[in-house]
């Protein structure tokens, strides 16, 4: 999760078998701490987060991708034992985002 984006929430369901996916923007970042340095294990997410309309975005910006690249957690937060903690998929899109996604509605309605 975004250490700058405190209004991002994560899953946090207990994780199964299968691999986080990313999109080409996000790939080699820590979805916990967004770090690019010392990739060691991989993200394993919940069933819930792993089929549907999910498998095809991003883990950590929720874009859609064609071809996803396998997400891995950084040495730190492994050692932290960050890992553990659950499911990292972000399942809200942030204040920041919502906000303009409404003055979008807004603009339209006024044209």
């Amino acid at each position: 999760m975004s250490r700058h984006q405190y209004d991002l929430i994560q899953c946090m369901k207990q994780t199964g078998p299968s691999t986080g996916l990313v999109c080409q923007q996000c790939d080699g970042r820590c979805p916990i701490c967004d770090s690019y340095v010392k990739s060691t294990t991989r993200v394993r997410i919940c069933g819930e987060c792993s089929f549907g309309h999910l498998v095809k975005k991003c883990i950590i910006c929720g874009n859609g991708f064609e071809e996803g690249v396998p997400s891995y957690y950084c040495l730190e937060c492994v050692t932290l034992e960050k890992d553990r903690e659950g499911c990292p998929r972000i399942i809200n899109v942030g204040s920041s985002r919502s906000d303009m996604m409404f003055s979008k509605k807004k603009a339209e309605k006024s044209s």
